[in-house]
């Protein structure tokens, strides 16, 4: 009888185990997705999604809809050139084309990505102040919730191993995407302003400061973003996927884009629903909490600030590896994050988060002018790869064909207009 109940046990241990294992390997499939998603929903994407819904409503809500599109496109043609070559972009783009280029990017990107560093924290940092003030008379410091949230970023860095990171960076898109779409419905504008927003339209400057056409650029600059099409390189080729695997790798592209629509266009109806129906625009972090409060309920506006935490926390993970993970790329050097120069740069990395609190930056014109900046990184992306693309040389018979050449070109003209706007946006917003 014991032998039977012992036998019974394991069987149950070993079907168990079996459940599991496939539902790993299940979550293993999607892990690039979820990384890219985990990338590029972050604070910055909350605040450009925000700022459109609070002053404009759901007018722009085509701009997700032709910057998801061109996202899905550039990040199967981008991993579609590794299936085929075992090339990450680039170790293509200094073998191919030229080292400079290469080092551009590097370039472009880190600086991009340094300007989120400091707006993603100090909105973090403004908003947990304002929803604080709830709990505890006069509130938090906001330079206490930036060293946390830093020194938590840090700290799951600094832990190493791959297994953590990823682990960490699916809790916290899991609890941003829960907390964005139970506020869509407890926030949703109508469903009439909604459908309209599908038609392009840019809408008219409603007061001296406000500006839709740098909004519209940061739109797209934290969308189609250039650094989420160079990593997702890199991730292809680190799941050891190759040209059979080109069907998993489009599920994947898919799942993430589809998610990246659905967490903005629900960031953009909470703020359409509540700010831009009474009025009220968006001009600093804190608004979020402190006017979204009486019109929403408490229990909305908690749910609102742990989504843009869950969002800030996420997307910070990345943002401070993107130097030490590019230099290792274009090296070709093993990615061993233990070792101390990479220490150290995710350590200063880390440290330009505490620069709105200590220094009362605004960080909200801060994250607008970064995202807006992605922008203009993207004409080069795209004409890299439409460069890439068509070289026989490289790509045999899976060199593009005219269609997927059409939609680049057209994404190149869509990424030009909305560089012309971004440059022309801040301008006018800063002069």
């Amino acid at each position: 009888m014991a032998a039977t109940i012992k036998e019974e046990a394991k069987e149950q241990l070993s079907s168990g185990n079996i459940q599991q294992n496939k539902f790993v390997n299940f979550m293993a499939m999607f892990l690039p997705g979820i990384f890219l998603l985990g990338f590029n929903i972050g604070t910055g994407s909350v605040t450009a999604m925000a700022k459109a819904g609070a002053t404009y409503g759901m007018s722009l809500l085509w701009t997700i809809i032709a910057s998801c599109l061109a996202t899905f496109f550039m990040i199967c043609i981008y991993g579609r050139y590794t299936l085929v070559t075992g090339e990450t972009a680039l170790q293509a783009f200094r073998k191919h084309i030229h080292p400079g280029i290469g080092i551009f990017f590097i370039v472009a990107l880190v600086t991009g990505v340094s300007g989120s560093v400091i707006g993603v924290m100090g909105i973090i940092s403004d908003m947990c102040f304002e929803w604080s003030k709830t709990m505890i008379d006069g509130g938090i410091p906001p330079i206490y919730f930036a060293l946390f949230f830093t020194s938590l970023v840090y700290y799951i860095f600094w832990n190493g191993k791959r297994q953590f990171f990823e682990r960490s960076l699916a809790v916290m898109v899991a609890i941003m995407g829960v907390s964005f779409i139970l506020n869509f419905f407890i926030m949703m504008p109508p469903p009439v302003d909604i459908l309209k927003g599908i038609i392009p339209s840019v809408p008219k400057v409603l007061k001296p400061g406000d500006s839709p056409l740098l909004v519209i650029a940061s739109m797209v600059g934290t969308t189609v973003f250039s650094g989420l099409f160079i990593i997702r390189t890199t991730l292809v080729k680190e799941a050891g996927w190759t040209i059979k695997d080109i069907k998993k790798q489009r599920n994947d592209a898919f799942v993430s884009v589809g998610l990246m629509f659905v967490f903005s266009a629900a960031i953009m109806a909470a703020a359409a629903g509540t700010l831009h129906a009474n009025g009220i625009g968006l001009d600093k972090a804190s608004q979020m909490v402190e006017l979204i409060k009486p019109l929403a309920g408490s229990f909305a506006t908690s749910i609102f600030v742990i989504g843009i935490i869950a969002a800030g926390v996420s997307s910070q993970f990345p943002n401070v590896l993107m130097l030490p993970w590019l230099l290792c790329d274009y090296n070709q050097s093993e990615r061993n994050m233990t070792l101390t120069k990479y220490r150290v740069m995710v350590f200063i990395s880390c440290l330009l988060g505490l620069i709105v609190p200590i220094f009362k930056a605004p960080p909200v014109f801060i994250m607008i002018l970064s995202q807006a900046f992605n922008s203009v990184i993207l004409p080069s992306t795209v004409a890299c790869i439409l460069y890439l693309g068509n070289r026989k040389d490289i790509m045999g018979e899976y060199r593009n064909n005219l269609m997927t050449n059409i939609i680049l070109i057209a994404i190149l003209l869509f990424s030009l207009i909305t560089t012309a706007m971004g440059i022309k946006g801040a301008w006018d917003m800063i002069f």
